[in-house]
């Protein structure tokens, strides 16, 4: 009896998830078909472009994934906390200026690799959190609410880039709008027999197993989460500082889409440039969304999706399938996911108030 809420809990997840690869293959299948492209080729395309071999695996799915996790657990701090933050993409772009230029100036003194490697990750995780800084400022100070000032602070943190990458970290012949190379030696190692996969995978999954834990089991865990729930009650009735709660958890969601910059610029780049990335920080509310803002599930999450997006680039190339198909899918996700979310919630609303009703009568 008392393994049962485990099992119904786990069988509940197996599911949520045959749910959501149902609705991939179906959704791909209708798509393909209305679109007049072959659905045999496509949905193979798909398949092989993601999990089709170990090179596919490891070089473009899992290296996909990374930021994703990153990005995707970020979304979640800031959502548990009921802070919308929609600027991971912004504050991922200033993170990875920040390791670019580390990198590069530390690569000229010559200083240890491990020490420059470690700098610039704190320093990328220090410019997302004081990117994040900026909207909390804000909403704090003057009340704007943050879903505004993320998203117009991803388009100053675009075009800080593009001035960067055409100014003052330009490489040096000023042909290329990027930087120049960062070294060799201050590459995140790549992990044995795997490809492009590099350590950023393992320092992801740390991240998160901490942050699950933290949220589950620490008194910094319930605030946030109490102070997501219900602001005005945690207040009162809890004594929690409502507006450190949200700011810290804000900071916080900054700097682990920081390191997801980081991550890219010193693992897959390795020189910045203007389209670095190609809207992870956006695709990290949809990764957010179906983990159910749980940063534990936001890894499955993130495999699911960097599957796609390695799988569209493949559809792309190896059957003529515009790879915009792929982000049709990940709206149609989104739509489900929040469909079914306010379902569960009016389910759950509806019964309380029958519980109300009968203990009345």
């Amino acid at each position: 009896m008392t393994s049962s809420p485990f099992l119904r809990a786990v069988v509940a997840r197996f599911g949520l998830a045959c749910a959501v690869l149902v609705t991939i293959g179906v959704a791909t299948a209708l798509l393909l078909l209305t679109a007049g492209f072959p659905v045999g080729a496509g949905v193979a395309a798909l398949w092989s472009g993601a999990v089709g071999s170990w090179y596919a695996l490891t070089s473009a799915t899992l290296v996909r994934t990374i930021p994703l996790m990153f990005t995707g657990a970020a979304v979640a701090v800031a959502f548990r906390a009921g802070v919308f933050n929609i600027g991971a993409e912004g504050q991922l772009l200033m993170g990875a200026a920040g390791a670019t230029a580390v990198a590069l100036t530390a690569q000229l003194q010559q200083w240890p690799s491990v020490i420059v490697i470690l700098l610039a990750l704190i320093v990328a995780a220090g410019a997302g959190a004081v990117w994040a800084g900026v909207a909390a400022a804000l909403r704090n100070r003057f009340g704007v609410l943050e879903v505004i000032s993320t998203i117009m602070l991803n388009f100053v943190a675009l075009y800080t880039i593009s001035y960067l990458v055409r100014g003052p970290l330009q490489e040096p012949t000023h042909v290329y709008p990027q930087s120049a190379e960062i070294a060799d030696r201050l590459h995140l190692p790549r992990l044995a027999g795997a490809g492009r996969l590099h350590a950023g995978l393992l320092l992801a999954v740390l991240l998160i197993a901490v942050l699950g834990w933290a949220i589950r089991h620490t008194a910094i865990g319930f605030r946030l989460i109490a102070t997501g729930e219900n602001p005005a009650a945690a207040e009162s009735a809890g004594g929690i500082d409502v507006s450190r709660v949200t700011t810290r958890a804000f900071m916080c969601s900054g700097a682990l889409a920081g390191l997801a910059g980081g991550v890219e610029v010193l693992g897959v780049t390795f020189a910045l440039y203007e389209n670095i990335s190609p809207g992870y920080g956006y695709t990290a509310i949809a990764v957010a969304l179906l983990a159910g803002l749980d940063p534990w599930r936001v890894a499955v999450s993130a495999l699911l999706f960097g599957a796609l997006e390695a799988g569209a680039g493949a559809m792309q190339r190896d059957a003529g399938v515009p790879a915009s198909l792929v982000s049709v899918i990940e709206a149609l996700l989104i739509v489900i996911i929040v469909a079914a979310q306010a379902i569960r919630l009016r389910r759950r609303s509806s019964g309380a108030l029958s519980d109300v009703g009968t203990s009345r009568a």
